[in-house]
């Protein structure tokens, strides 16, 4: 085999085939979901459930117990989500595309302040702070809390947190080990981009909300 190839995907050798197969077919779902949320389709949540329920056996097989909990944490959002865009009022969807006001803004920051203490708490619990990748960890969880809970109440600036923990995963998951999983991180990435313009148009086109 060539270097390169045994530099991005050596360290499958020894790993179950039906773990690889598994992970292609998270990959796949997980990439599905996100091309469902920039097109503002409700199909985001049926395929990501699929993706996170995997990945959920998976990572807590590898013991990746703070990307388990992400998991986990999206699967349960997913069922919100799913519920909450799914209304709507003589065919007129209920909950459209909206920006965080500042008190959904206090909320995400309590989440994130919350989930991170929950996170540093869980890996304190399990003695997991062997590694440099337990803190980043941390830190992706939280965002990635965030930015679903925000996806589920269709406020487009979920799109940055995507975005921010994205790019940090897409290393981090290389060093573990996970390289199919990193290469689903680059193109969420881009897509998460896209995504954002996408719902921005979007909601630049919606009429405002009348107070009165």
């Amino acid at each position: 085999m060539s270097p390169v190839f045994d530099f991005l995907f050596g360290q499958y050798i020894g790993y179950a085939s039906i773990d690889v197969v598994l992970e292609i077919t998270g990959v796949l779902f997980g990439l599905l979901s996100v091309w469902y949320a920039k097109k503002n389709n409700i199909w985001v949540y049926p395929t990501g459930m699929i993706s996170t329920s995997i990945f959920v056996y998976l990572l807590f097989k590898w013991a990746l117990l703070g990307d388990m909990i992400i998991n986990a944490y999206y699967f349960i959002m997913s069922a919100y989500g799913w519920n909450y865009w799914s209304k709507r009022d003589e065919q007129v969807v209920v909950h459209p595309i909206t920006s965080t006001n500042k008190k959904e803004f206090k909320t995400a920051l309590l989440l994130f302040v919350a989930s991170l203490l929950f996170v540093i708490w869980i890996y304190q619990v399990f003695d997991k702070w062997k590694d440099w990748t337990a803190y980043v960890d941390t830190l992706t969880t939280a965002i990635f809390f965030v930015g679903m809970g925000l996806m589920a109440r269709r406020k487009i600036e979920h799109w940055l947190f995507w975005i921010l923990g994205d790019i940090i995963s897409i290393p981090l998951y290389f060093y573990k080990g996970l390289t199919l999983t990193s290469l689903q991180y680059v193109i969420f990435t881009l897509i998460a981009i896209y995504g954002y313009r996408s719902w921005k148009k979007i909601l630049d086109k919606t009429p405002p909300i009348s107070s009165g």
